[in-house]
C-alpha cells in the first residue's frame, strides 16, 4: 500500500482527490496520513467526504477512515464499473472538485457514464463550472477525450443546490496536448 502525506506541497484536499483518482486508474491502494493538513479547518470535510465516496462507488472500493473530520484515510480500489452515477455533497461544497475526481478513471472505462453532482457550481476556492465547460474540457477534448458537461442549476455558498450533468465515453488513449503557440490576443 502507498503511504501518502497529505500535508505536503499546499497541503489541501488536492492530494486526496488525485490519489483516488490515480488509485481507481492503478489499481493500486493507498494510506494518506495528515489529510488537508495546511488548511483552517484540517481533516475530510462534506465535498471531501463525497470525492471519497464517489471514488469509492465507482469502483467498489473498500474505505477506512472516511467520516468528518478524519485526518486519515485508507482507500483499497475494486474494479472500475461505468454507469449512471449520482452524488449529493449536501452543502455548497463543489461539485467541479467532486466531478474532477472520477473524471479520470471514467474516462478509461469499459463504457459510457453518465454522472450527475449536486452542491456548489461556483465556488471561491474551487474552478466554476464555466472553466471546465469554456477551457479545461476543450483542452481534453483536443486530446481525444469526449465528454459532456452541463449546468442544470447554479449553487453558490452558502446554500448549495447546484446541479451539474455530464456524459462520459471512455477514451482508451488519450493523445499529447501540445500548447506551441499563444493564441490570438482576444482583448487588450
Amino acid at each position: 500500500m502507498i503511504e501518502i502525506d497529505g500535508s505536503q506541497g499546499e497541503g489541501g484536499g488536492q492530494i486526496l482527490r488525485s490519489s483516488l483518482s490515480l488509485a481507481i486508474c492503478t489499481q493500486q491502494p493507498f494510506r494518506i496520513v495528515n489529510i488537508r493538513a495546511n488548511r483552517e479547518r484540517p481533516g475530510l470535510m462534506r465535498q471531501h467526504l463525497t470525492a471519497v465516496n464517489a471514488a469509492a462507488e465507482i469502483c467498489d472500493a473498500e474505505v477506512d477512515g472516511a467520516e468528518p473530520g478524519s485526518r486519515s484515510l485508507a482507500f483499497r480500489p475494486g474494479p472500475l464499473v461505468a454507469g449512471d452515477y449520482s452524488f449529493d455533497i449536501g452543502t455548497a461544497g463543489s461539485c467541479t472538485l467532486v466531478f474532477q475526481t472520477v473524471l479520470p478513471a471514467l474516462l478509461i472505462a469499459d463504457s459510457e457514464s453518465r454522472v450527475r453532482i449536486r452542491g456548489g457550481t461556483h465556488n471561491n476556492a474551487s474552478p466554476p463550472f464555466d472553466f471546465l465547460a469554456r477551457s479545461f474540457l476543450p483542452l481534453l477534448a483536443r486530446m481525444g477525450a469526449d465528454v459532456q458537461l452541463e449546468l442544470a442549476s447554479y449553487g453558490f455558498y452558502p446554500r448549495g443546490g447546484g446541479e451539474i450533468r455530464s456524459h462520459i465515453m471512455p477514451s482508451k488513449q488519450l493523445g499529447a496536448l501540445e500548447l506551441t503557440t499563444r493564441g490570438a490576443l482576444l482583448r487588450g
